[in-house]
């Protein structure tokens, strides 16, 4: 739909009514959505600033917030979703995910530890030398700088890591502060049975 252009964000709001018109399969363009038309493909916003929120509120759609990385505007962003929807034939009141980083562990030793595999992607993201996931290391003093290490504490405003009681006490009040109706978690956790452990911890946490 984008094709090339180069202010495809500023027509977003047309090109979400687009998707909705093809799913819908009661269009008459010849233009088919397949697989899509007829399906009512449940779609949601996904954003991370006060446009996005205003556009999921206007159109009555569910609202998702990448808080895992840009969690500046988070808490602004969802009252002003809530205060400004508009209930639609897809939604009847709002309805909030946030995104967030979970790294769990058996100890929050080791929940940090394994977290600086985290720290490390967010450090490429800031100085632009992005690549592969690296394993965790001790230490992240001789990997940063006091400014890298700062930009991305910010950045990782919305990350949870520690122990099963730990991040349940951590999320239980993040969810009442919030008031969210779901939670998204990622964990980029090198070693992938530490990470099948970590979202193991982390739904008994939540379950609990």
């Amino acid at each position: 739909m984008r094709g090339q252009n180069m202010n495809a964000a500023f027509h977003f709001p047309q090109d979400v009514a687009s998707v909705q018109h093809y799913f819908a399969g009661d269009h008459t363009n010849g233009v088919n959505a397949v697989p899509g038309e007829g399906l009512n493909i449940p779609i949601w916003i996904l954003g991370s600033s006060l446009d996005s929120a205003k556009l999921a509120a206007t159109r009555g759609l569910p609202y998702a917030f990448a808080s895992h990385f840009a969690p500046a505007y988070f808490f602004k962003a969802i009252e002003l979703y809530r205060n400004m929807f508009r209930p639609s034939r897809y939604l009847s009141k709002p309805y909030v995910i946030a995104c967030v980083n979970v790294v769990a562990a058996d100890t929050d030793a080791d929940a940090e530890y394994l977290a600086t595999s985290l720290k490390q992607l967010f450090k490429g993201i800031i100085t632009g030398r992005r690549g592969p996931l690296r394993p965790p290391v001790e230490s992240m003093d001789s990997i940063w700088s006091a400014a890298e290490r700062e930009a991305a504490m910010q950045m990782l405003t919305y990350s949870f890591f520690g122990s099963k009681a730990t991040i349940q006490a951590q999320l239980n009040d993040f969810i009442s502060r919030s008031g969210i109706n779901e939670l998204m978690a990622t964990s980029h956790i090198y070693d992938q049975r530490a990470r099948l452990r970590s979202y193991r911890l982390l739904a008994e946490a939540l379950n609990e």
